[in-house]
């Protein structure tokens, strides 16, 4: 393990010294070298991130998929999120346009004398071991997601911009990242402040972030698979979660939960709160009236399309024709 990290930094060092670092110089952004050697890892971890989905979870989908790909434009689209989200572009703008009132708020909440809950401390000797903290944290941020996704499907203004994720006909290993941008920004918004609750340590987050989303991207993944009857029952898999995409479901007659298999990680909650079902097949994906007998709805075929139409469907305007 000390090996893969030493790789790890050595890698990160010398992606910095020889790419990052002189593309600052050059554009008078020197005073940033310390923000950008950490944008720097998340740049080296996403490169990581994308090489395991390529080689990994593609041969899945290669082995077993579920339906053969005959919308490879929409896949291509799917692709374009992925490299914004994962290869830092996405982390870039933000730490522009948020972070200093990210840095603000926290600062004057340690200023009053707020501070972290320091979950791991809990228990001296036992929930301060590393294992032991990184699974109660894994837990902790996998509930905040669960009810972020239910919140999603409940309110009708939040499904306007979820529906972006919803309305791929074509699921696979990179639909995972098929997100409205503003979403984006809420739910990140939200892991930011339960990070600084309950203090979790910056590489253990690092480590929570990378397996939340390779975890999310394996149960996006045109793979004909499973885990069994009592795995899929402690982690999502790709069967589990194609029935939440299942375009059967009728967004406006599914009843409350509006839906079914909303957990990330861990179907404990889905169980816990009588939203799971197991007993599914592979559903064809979609959103209900994207069907022509439906009303044929319009989320777009683009990444600007998917992106304006959610913020019109926010603001109440309807361009429901494809």
């Amino acid at each position: 393990m000390d090996t893969l990290i030493q790789l790890f930094d050595d890698a990160q060092q010398v992606l910095f010294e020889y790419i990052i670092q002189p593309v600052l110089f050059k554009f008078g952004m020197a005073s940033m070298i310390e923000d950008a050697y950490g944008g720097t890892m998340w740049l080296l971890v996403g490169i990581l991130e994308l090489v395991l989905l390529v080689v990994v979870i593609g041969s899945l989908e290669r082995w077993r998929p579920v339906e053969q790909v005959t919308d490879r434009q929409q896949v291509r689209v799917d692709i374009l999120y992925t490299l914004i989200y994962r290869l830092g572009v996405f982390r870039v703008a933000l730490f522009f346009l948020i972070q200093p009132f990210w840095d603000a708020i926290f600062g004057q909440a340690h200023v009053w004398g707020l501070t972290a809950l320091h979950i791991d401390q809990v228990w001296p000797g036992v929930t301060d071991q590393p294992w032991v903290s990184l699974i109660i944290y894994l837990l902790i941020f996998d509930a905040v997601d669960y009810f972020y996704h239910r919140a999603q499907h409940r309110f009708d203004w939040f499904w306007a911009l979820h529906s972006v994720h919803h309305s791929q006909r074509q699921m696979t290993m990179w639909s995972d990242n098929r997100v409205h941008l503003l979403d984006s920004v809420m739910r990140d918004a939200v892991l930011v402040i339960v990070s600084q609750l309950i203090g979790v340590a910056p590489a253990q987050f690092v480590l929570i972030v990378v397996f939340t989303q390779l975890v999310e991207s394996f149960s996006h993944a045109n793979v004909r698979m499973h885990f069994g009857r009592w795995g899929d029952r402690i982690l999502v898999s790709p069967r589990f979660h194609r029935h939440h995409h299942s375009i059967a479901i009728d967004e406006s007659t599914a009843g409350p939960q509006r839906g079914s298999n909303f957990s990330v990680l861990f179907p404990i909650w889905d169980m816990m709160f009588g939203t799971a079902r197991f007993d599914t097949g592979y559903s064809a994906t979609g959103i209900h009236d994207q069907l022509p007998e439906a009303g044929g709805h319009n989320y777009g075929r683009g990444f600007l399309a998917q992106q304006w139409l959610g913020l019109l469907r926010l603001v109440g305007i309807n361009r429901s024709r494809a």
